[in-house]
């Protein structure tokens, strides 16, 4: 149980708690005592039938002896039930600490990390590999102390009141210490291929959950729960294999380790002793009584020894994440002064290896005036758009914000001064209030209602749901339309006063009526701003101050409406394109050519 067996993983994460750390020291302590107390019961009773069967039998000695036994027996059963007492709580409160720092971590470290990783192992990493961790020292801790301790004061009172037994029992321990090193290995493959099941099972749970209504809609009877299904069968196999790595040993340890075969041996060799007169009876009950603990106590230590692998595994993940650097933040940093967004020369890949998505652009945006971005799927749009409140960093060139450098920019600043609306609006599990005072937590309820009726939502809040702004959203604003999470989400953006407004195309899946609503809200939000918009919808931003085109991660072309209709190129063609789409619509011999 050194560091070289693995557990330094798990004792760094301990060691980010030290007040945890020291609790625990106190359960292995109480633990121990435990062990070593209910050694030192048995071995009272084993005098107490030696005082018994002596001829010289005295009444005090046996009330000494039954009383100290009695006396060591409830020590034992104290101690063990300090012991959990001491590791649970400790283990409760380590709980606390590994999620809030992990919670601390993700929300820290350069979004395309948390990306990258996958729901599934976050969840895997956040909930299950801390819960191992919890097992360890909630349990483990006082029982290790208590198994450690106990065969080891078993053979030290045995070779203390009798050590021909001593030498009896030891007969078996080497067969039982093979059988114990069989099953304490560590299958490093097998379980690295339990744990990517895992997180795979996750990661499809939550696909599966997500997509229900593609899921539903698009189902034939046969694939909606394939891919689900491929995950569970791929665990089964990992589990499988596992398991049959461990059956052999399994089934030759669990012959080796009960306490019968020791048993037999100590009487075996016990009983010829005391016909012969070497020991005494009440020697025989000790040995019978301890003399298997030894053996007893390896069973224990393999089950420690799973949980401490499978604690040592998720420790190692814990640390992983915990240690992904997170976006640096600046040493001295500087406020923006003003509103303009600018970048020069950027060049930006996902991944090291990746293609840039983005490569050498250079636009500026002034303070108080509307940029649109416009280009085919793929042209780096919406990363323009996320590398402005710096959810990465760039590869080259700069981004900067006020005349600043965001990376010369506090984090917290940075998102004060830049205000985001997706086309794909986010809220959080809990009321209409809280999604809103997200963007600024001590606002008023005035604040809120304020900020509610710039974006055009009050009127939904209050007349259309049951609760008005304590309305529970639901998981992922799912019990309101996608038109009232998006007015929500400005309202959001609204309230917390932002001189400079992101909108990755806002209205592409509102409904008419809420379309309208929204477009009215975004006029609000956007008035006197700097504005840096997304548009797919060309019609919406034929008003902008300047047009930036891009195409395969570079600036094509840039100038306003008239201008890059009269230069004839990509946005032109962009624009042909719109109006033919604008008017596309369905009709009975439409249906027949398209069929056909």
């Amino acid at each position: 149980m050194s560091d070289d067996s693995g557990l330094r993983p798990v004792k760094n994460l301990v060691a980010l708690s030290p007040g945890v750390r020291a609790r625990l020291g106190r359960g292995l302590a109480l633990g121990a005592l435990g062990g070593i107390a209910s050694v030192a019961g048995y071995v009272c009773v084993a005098m107490t039938v030696g005082e018994l069967f002596s001829g010289t039998r005295s009444t005090t000695a046996l009330a000494w002896w039954a009383g100290s036994a009695l006396g060591c027996l409830i020590v034992s059963f104290g101690a063990r039930w300090l012991a959990e007492q001491v590791a649970h709580h400790a283990s409760f409160d380590l709980e606390v600490v590994l999620r809030r720092r992990l919670a601390d971590a993700l929300a820290r470290m350069p979004l395309g990390h948390v990306q990258r990783t996958g729901s599934g192992r976050i969840k895997k990493i956040v909930q299950d590999d801390v819960a191992a961790l919890h097992n360890v020292v909630a349990d483990a801790v006082p029982f290790f102390g208590a198994v450690t301790a106990q065969p080891i004061a078993a053979l030290v009172a045995l070779g203390i009141v009798q050590w021909k037994l001593l030498l009896v029992a030891l007969l078996v321990l080497p067969i039982a210490m093979v059988s114990f090193s069989l099953m304490a290995r560590d299958h490093t493959t097998q379980r690295a291929r339990y744990n990517q099941a895992g997180e795979d099972v996750n990661a499809a749970v939550v696909e599966f959950v997500q997509g229900m209504p593609v899921v539903r809609t698009f189902d034939d009877g046969r694939t909606s729960f394939q891919r689900f299904g491929d995950a569970v069968a791929a665990f089964t196999d990992a589990v499988g294999a596992w398991t049959e790595a461990t059956r052999r040993a399994s089934g030759f340890t669990n012959l080796v380790i009960v306490p019968l075969p020791t048993l037999l041996v100590i009487a075996a060799g016990g009983v010829p002793m005391l016909a012969a007169g070497w020991i005494t009876p009440g020697d025989l009950v000790l040995g019978l009584l301890v003399g298997a603990m030894p053996v007893e106590s390896i069973a224990p230590l393999m089950h420690l020894t799973n949980y401490v692998n499978d604690a040592k595994a998720g420790a190692v993940r814990i640390g992983e994440l915990l240690g992904v650097p997170p976006l640096p933040e600046p040493e001295n940093p500087e406020p923006p002064t003003d509103s303009s967004v600018s970048l020069t020369g950027v060049t930006f890949r996902y991944t090291e290896k990746g293609a840039p998505v983005l490569d050498d652009v250079t636009l500026t945006v002034p303070e108080g005036t509307v940029c649109a971005l416009v280009g085919p799927s793929g042209s780096g749009k919406s990363t323009v758009a996320r590398l402005i409140p710096r959810f990465y960093d760039v590869d080259a060139g700069s981004v900067r914000v006020g005349g600043v450098d965001v990376r010369d920019i506090a984090s917290d600043v940075l998102l004060r001064h830049v205000a985001l609306v997706f086309q794909d609006p986010f809220l959080v599990s809990g009321t209409v209030a809280e999604n809103i005072r997200l963007a600024k937590p001590d606002a008023t309820d005035e604040e809120v209602v304020a900020a509610a009726k710039a974006a055009a939502a009050h009127e939904f809040i209050t007349e259309e749901l049951p609760d008005g702004y304590d309305s529970q959203v639901g998981e992922r604003g799912g019990r309101l339309s996608g038109g009232q999470r998006q007015r929500i989400t400005i309202a959001r953006a609204m309230l917390s006063g932002a001189p400079v407004v992101v909108l990755d195309e806002a209205t592409a899946f509102a409904d008419p009526e809420s379309e309208a609503a929204i477009q009215e809200a975004l006029a609000r939000l956007t008035a006197g701003r700097t504005v840096l918009v997304i548009a797919h919808r060309l019609t919406t931003i034929t008003g902008a101050d300047q047009i930036v085109v891009l195409d395969g991660g570079r600036v094509v072309e840039r100038g306003t409406h008239p201008e890059l209709i009269a230069a004839g190129g990509r946005y032109s063609a962009l624009w042909a394109r719109h109006e033919q789409a604008a008017g596309w619509g369905l009709s009975a011999d439409a249906g027949k050519d398209v069929i056909a």
